[in-house]
């Protein structure tokens, strides 16, 4: 098989035993690779009722075709799972180089079951694998988790690992590969940590052949040459994801104090810009990346004192504005404290804001909270509540649960404002101040997300994503249920990324043609425009099927009150909320085909996608 290694490792850790089968060649065209194939293995695998912390779910990490080869940014793997945080189709991606090494040593993934008996991790060496004892590595964090295995194993190994989150069992613990990517989201670090599987080595010296080399390494090469020239390479690599954080900003849709308003006041004080000029001393890139978008940022003396990676929009959505830390040696501290505890930084910060309002509004007392006055714009506070989530200790045992347990414990009115969609919590970005966002959110698979669709991108920063046609719109602010189609098919394209193993940022650089043409002369079949487009859609209505059989429904695709009913009351959106969500869903079930009053993917549009097979089991 071009493009693939054609193996993958079966790892029964309840026997310890590793195993190695085939990879189906038919399943890759059906799926290319990476989260789509992981979810047929996931859909076909774990049943319906599965206890996503039980023996029974899987882990799944995935490499695609295109992984460790000269395409642009094609250094991608996913994890894939049931979440622990919503009971849904759970999904991590990360960049890095570590599906690079997994690749390379010989597999293109890697399915857990069961439960190991004592922390273990699994060392891959040039198609080799065998499970060690990890009882040192229990109760370490990620940096030291992976300095002690490379002192151990060598330093051309390359860890993926959970820290004491994942152990604990935190809901939104993640997957953390090159001491600070992450597979954050969806809660996959507590999948790994419920298994008792601490860590993942990998290493190897094996070839990806690819079917056109010649004509793959020329595209490749005029692909990464126009990528060089973008605009996106100038400002991302200038600036980082953080470049944003104004521009959200002055349209009033930067949620703050836990969705409270939607603008920062002194946004200057915790920039991208400011960022760069002050804690910035280096950038750092994917592999075969030609942009540098990742920050490499020290705090070198105070109470802050660290150095790491980031912090990202994200972070500074989560902690800057949602906690109302308008300190960036602040933000920066608490982003390299969830990378060394391994927690997912949306999650944590959004889990912490809303215990804040909480606290605020008399929801929760110094008695719950082991004595802490929660308020916003305290950075002491908010670094000693993501230390107790990490540990579970006190009031972290609860937050550690996410925020949809957490306002389901305590009522009161709490789920109002309780920021997440279907368990998940939501990132930075207001759809009140952007309409299309919310049905992007709600649509989801993995619950409240961004990058499924990642229409955040032409509806606050304008840039056109190439990978559909029409994805600028002048005035997305307008509610408009047409729009619903320019959801969906950012869904199905955005997917194909996630499934060929590379970043979707690409998809503002390079248009569909030429993503084609690079998977094609990679696996060396017939692979089109509309090819692309079918197995995103897809692999999309496989992850849909797969959370209708565990009961999800359309009531499951909504927003939180508050953007539905508070106005947000300053700014360029003053006076806005999320109104006619049931016509958007609608007009996108309708393009879907999917049942209007279900949500589910009708036996017409399984068959036409060649999943028959899911029929009777939704």
């Amino acid at each position: 098989m071009f493009g693939y290694m054609g193996q993958i490792l079966r790892v029964d850790l309840t026997n310890g035993r590793v195993s190695v089968e085939a990879l189906r060649e038919d399943d890759c065209k059906m799926f290319l690779g990476g989260s789509g194939l992981a979810t047929k293995y996931l859909f076909d695998e774990v049943p319906k009722g599965t206890d996503p912390l039980g023996p029974d779910n899987r882990l799944i990490f995935m490499t695609g075709p295109l992984t460790g080869t000269e395409s642009p940014s094609a250094g991608r793997y996913c994890v894939v799972t049931k979440s622990p945080l919503t009971g849904f189709w759970g999904e991590g991606n990360s960049g890095g180089s570590w599906g690079v090494y997994l690749k390379n040593s010989g597999f293109d993934g890697i399915i857990f079951e069961g439960i190991s008996p004592k922390p273990v991790y699994l060392v891959i060496d040039d198609g080799k694998a065998e499970l060690k004892d990890a009882e040192r590595l229990w109760g370490k964090g990620v940096g030291e988790t992976t300095k002690l295995i490379k002192e151990g194993l060598g330093e051309d190994f390359n860890v993926a690992c959970i820290g004491i989150a994942g152990e604990n069992l935190v809901r939104y613990a993640g997957i953390f590969n090159d001491a600070h990517r992450p597979a954050g989201r969806c809660g996959v670090g507590a999948v790994m940590g419920s298994k008792r599987l601490k860590a993942v080595a990998a290493r190897g010296t094996q070839e990806i052949k690819i079917a056109n080399k010649d004509a793959f390494s020329q595209i490749s090469k005029r692909n990464y040459d126009l990528v060089n020239e973008s605009l996106l390479k100038i400002t991302l690599e200038t600036y980082g994801t953080a470049m944003v954080t104004d521009l959200v900003n002055v349209r009033g849709g930067f949620p703050t104090r836990n969705w409270q308003t939607g603008v920062v006041p002194d946004i200057d004080k915790i920039s991208g810009i400011t960022l760069e000029s002050t804690l910035l001393v280096d950038r750092k890139h994917c592999y075969a990346c030609p942009i540098s978008c990742c920050r490499v940022s020290v705090v070198k003396s105070g109470p802050y004192a660290c150095k790491g990676e980031g912090p990202e929009y994200e972070t500074i959505g989560a902690f800057g504005a949602m906690c109302a830390l308008y300190d960036l040696e602040a933000v920066t501290f608490a982003h390299n404290l969830c990378d060394e505890y391994g927690l997912d930084v949306i999650s944590t910060g959004s889990t912490i804001a809303f215990a804040i309002e909480c606290y605020e509004k008399g929801i929760l007392t110094k008695a719950d909270t082991d004595g802490l006055e929660l308020k916003f714009g305290d950075a002491d506070v908010v670094i000693q509540l993501i230390r107790k989530i990490a540990r579970r200790e006190g009031i972290g045992d609860l937050l550690a649960e996410g925020t949809k347990r957490v306002a389901a414990k305590l009522d009161k009115g709490a789920e109002s404002f309780a920021m997440h969609v279907k368990g998940l919590e939501l990132p930075a970005y207001d759809p009140r101040a952007a309409k299309i966002c919310g049905l992007a959110f709600v649509t989801a698979n993995r619950g409240g997300d961004h990058i499924t669709a990642y229409v955040e991108g032409p509806a606050f920063v304008d840039t056109p994503l190439l990978c559909i046609e029409d994805s600028r719109i002048e005035d997305w602010i307008v509610e408009n249920p047409a729009e619903a189609k320019v959801v969906k098919d950012l869904e199905d394209a955005l997917t194909v990324f996630d499934c060929a193993g590379t970043c979707k940022f690409m998809g503002m650089a390079l248009a569909t043609q030429e993503w084609v043409d690079m998977i094609a002369n990679c696996v060396g079949w017939e692979f089109t425009v509309s090819d692309f487009r079918k197995v995103g859609e897809r692999v999309y209505n496989l992850a849909r099927s797969f959370n209708v059989r565990d009961g999800l429904t359309r009531a499951d695709d909504t927003l939180p009150k508050r953007l539905l009913e508070e106005p947000l009351p300053e700014g360029a959106a003053e006076g806005h909320t999320v109104k006619k969500l049931d016509q958007s869903l609608d007009a996108y079930y309708e393009f879907r085909g999917w049942g209007k009053k279900t949500g589910k993917p009708t036996p017409e549009k399984l068959k036409e996608l060649n999943l028959d097979y899911v029929i009777d089991k939704i």
